[in-house]
């Protein structure tokens, strides 16, 4: 089977329904695959924040875990560009996130509203569902989020639920659960 490139995807958002809340920020990383899927080089990075529209819906709770500020969203970039610029850097790419039904849930709504044709590549892994597959009888572990996964696998993520930093954790946790 042919490796194909891959998009590890992390969004930051205001709450947790995609309909009624929105994406603040975007972390991506493409990477093509060196001979494995443990080895993989990094081809661009996205860490993008978006501009919401309906920041009176948002859940405060969610902003106090982003760390939203409004004068750090100052220059921040409209949704429509924001999947313009994904859909070009992840075109054929298979989709990986760590939780990938709360992420694509937001993604795919952006395509809808946005009317950004997806290109990547229908194909998605999920480290969360990875994990449990292969880990889930560990001792070790108690639970399979991002942080304790990041913990056992020796990952430092110092800015953690920021999207970029969670994207690039995420790399690192795929690698070691590609391991054999």
């Amino acid at each position: 089977m042919a490796l194909r490139k891959l998009v590890f995807l992390d969004v930051e958002t205001t709450g947790f329904d995609p309909i009624k809340h929105e994406i603040v920020e975007l972390g991506a990383v493409i990477v093509e695959p060196q001979g494995s899927y443990q080895n993989l080089k990094v081809l661009h990075e996205l860490d993008i924040k978006v501009k919401p529209t309906r920041i009176e819906d948002a859940d405060p709770g969610a902003l106090r875990v982003n760390g939203y500020d409004e004068a750090q969203w100052m220059f921040a970039h409209d949704l429509k560009e924001v999947m313009q610029e994904l859909s070009a850097k992840a075109k054929g790419c298979s989709i990986v996130a760590h939780n990938i039904s709360f992420d694509w849930s937001f993604i795919q709504r952006a395509y809808d509203v946005t009317g950004v044709e997806n290109t990547m590549h229908y194909q998605k892994l999920d480290t969360l569902s990875m994990a449990f597959i292969k880990l889930r009888k560990d001792p070790d572990l108690s639970n399979l989020s991002l942080r304790a996964l990041c913990e056992y696998f020796g990952v430092v993520n110092t800015n953690a639920h920021t999207a970029l930093a969670d994207t690039r954790a995420t790399v690192e946790v795929f690698k070691g659960l590609m391991k054999d």
